[in-house]
């Protein structure tokens, strides 16, 4: 919640550039179909006006992190998607 609030809310709580709003079912139905690594590999990659990895950089936000913020971003819009595995410790 924490990574969505600071990173992706500011699209997708207003819906800004046509991203799929927070717990709106309707807009998430057919990007759920993509499962958990289609969506998170959009948002890696970036998709329409969405910038690589939602403009944050991944030395304030992981990798995990931004999974992480996927997961709650799909699972309020219906999606049964499970948490991400943290990364070993190094």
């Amino acid at each position: 919640e924490q990574v969505y609030k600071a990173v992706c809310s500011s699209c997708h709580a207003s819906g800004a550039a046509g991203a799929p709003k927070f717990g709106d079912t309707a807009a998430w139905s057919a990007r759920l179909g993509k499962g958990y690594d289609g969506l998170l590999t959009s948002v890696l990659k970036g998709k329409g006006a969405m910038p690589a990895r939602g403009g944050a950089s991944p030395t304030d936000v992981s990798d995990y992190e931004l999974g992480r913020a996927v997961v709650y971003l799909a699972n309020s819009a219906g999606g049964k998607l499970a948490e991400p595995k943290a990364p070993d410790a190094k």
